[in-house]
């Protein structure tokens, strides 16, 4: 059966079964895991509306990672405060997002918010436009070569959580951010 269904604002299509979106939520879970994610760390997820949004969001899930998803129409200042409120060690962006026809640079704007942010310690960033983007060395990783590496498989055992574990951080405005 159909998991996830996704059409692109230039008209891609994906399509996921149940089967194939564990696959992929296991392994970006395994990524996770190898660049020293587990659980309790704090994760943001600032993209657009891609299939590795909700990959990135039940893999962290699967480990008890904490994630904070940031609307991929913020500002810098809206990204950089959600990241120093979370203290987050990893942030998942895109190259860049398509939203009514325009390219909105998320890595760009991602950038600029981590210059006043210390707690980020990995970037990983998927190609969604194509658009040339500034790869700092040591921090920044393109998602698709993390997934295409062997420790990349498709097994993650969950992480047993309590049920007061948090699984999420959400803000209650887009305005306020509080």
């Amino acid at each position: 059966k159909l998991a996830l269904l996704w059409e692109g604002e230039k008209g891609e299509f994906r399509s996921f079964s149940y089967f194939a979106l564990r696959r992929e939520v296991c392994r970006f879970a395994n990524v996770l895991k190898s660049l020293g994610v587990q659980k309790g760390d704090r994760v943001t997820i600032y993209m657009g509306r891609v299939p590795e949004l909700p990959i990135a969001m039940l893999a962290c899930a699967r480990i008890g990672a904490i994630h904070s998803v940031v609307y991929g129409g913020f500002t810098v200042e809206a990204l950089a405060e959600r990241i120093e409120d979370s203290q987050s060690r990893v942030l998942i962006t895109c190259d860049g997002a398509y939203q009514r026809g325009k390219i909105v640079p998320l890595k760009q704007i991602a950038d600029e918010a981590l210059q006043r942010s210390a707690t980020i310690e990995s970037v990983l960033v998927v190609k969604r436009t194509g658009e040339p983007v500034n790869m700092e060395q040591g921090r920044d990783m393109w998602y698709h070569e993390l997934m295409a590496l062997p420790i990349a498989n498709g097994a993650c055992q969950i992480e047993v959580m309590d049920a007061e574990d948090p699984l999420y951080i959400l803000y209650t405005s887009g305005t306020t951010g509080k």
